[in-house]
C-alpha cells in the first residue's frame, strides 16, 4: 500500500474515530476537533473535543456565563459501540457521560453529575444541537447567529 493511500486511510479513520471534522491546522496529524455545545447543571457550556485514531479523546469546555468555570474531560469511543467518559470541572463538579453518534462526524450524548444532569453535542452547528440540549426548568435555549444563549423562560 502508497504511503499515500495509507495516511489518506488513517486520517479517514482519525475522523470516524473523532466524530470531527478532517484535521484543523490546531489538530495532530493522527487527531480531529468539533465543536461541543453542553448544559451541565443548569448552565450552557462551549468548548472543543478532540478525538484519536485510537478511539479516544479529550475535552475542554467553558461557562457562557462564567468563562473561569472550565470543564475538561477523557473519553473512549468506537463506531459500534459509541463512547463514554469522565469530565472534572473548577468548581468540583464531576461527571460520567455516554454519546451516540449521529454521523461519523457528529453526536449526542448525557451524563450524571455530582449533582445535577448534564446534555451536550459535538460536530453540530447551533441550530442542529438545540434539539439534543436538554435546558433546565424554567429556562430555554434560543440562537443567536452560530451561538446559543440560555434564557430565562417567559
Amino acid at each position: 500500500m502508497s504511503v499515500n493511500k495509507t495516511l489518506s486511510l488513517a486520517v479517514l479513520a482519525a475522523c470516524i474515530a473523532a466524530g470531527g471534522p478532517a484535521i484543523p491546522a490546531r489538530a495532530g496529524l493522527f487527531s480531529a476537533t468539533g465543536q461541543v455545545f453542553a448544559i451541565v447543571a443548569g448552565d450552557l457550556f462551549m468548548g472543543e473535543a478532540e478525538g484519536h485514531l485510537d478511539g479516544s479523546g479529550t475535552l475542554a469546555i467553558h461557562s457562557q456565563e462564567n468563562p473561569a468555570l472550565t470543564c475538561a474531560g477523557k473519553f473512549t469511543s468506537s463506531a459500534e459501540a459509541g463512547g463514554k467518559g469522565q469530565m472534572h470541572c473548577t468548581n468540583g463538579i464531576t461527571a460520567t457521560f455516554d454519546f451516540k453518534r449521529l454521523t461519523a462526524r457528529s453526536g449526542y450524548g448525557t451524563g450524571k453529575l455530582n449533582p445535577g444532569t448534564m446534555s451536550f453535542s459535538y460536530g453540530l452547528s447551533a441550530e442542529k444541537a438545540q434539539r439534543y440540549l436538554e435546558p433546565p426548568e424554567g429556562k430555554q435555549l434560543r440562537r443567536n447567529g452560530a451561538r446559543l444563549e440560555l434564557l430565562t423562560s417567559a
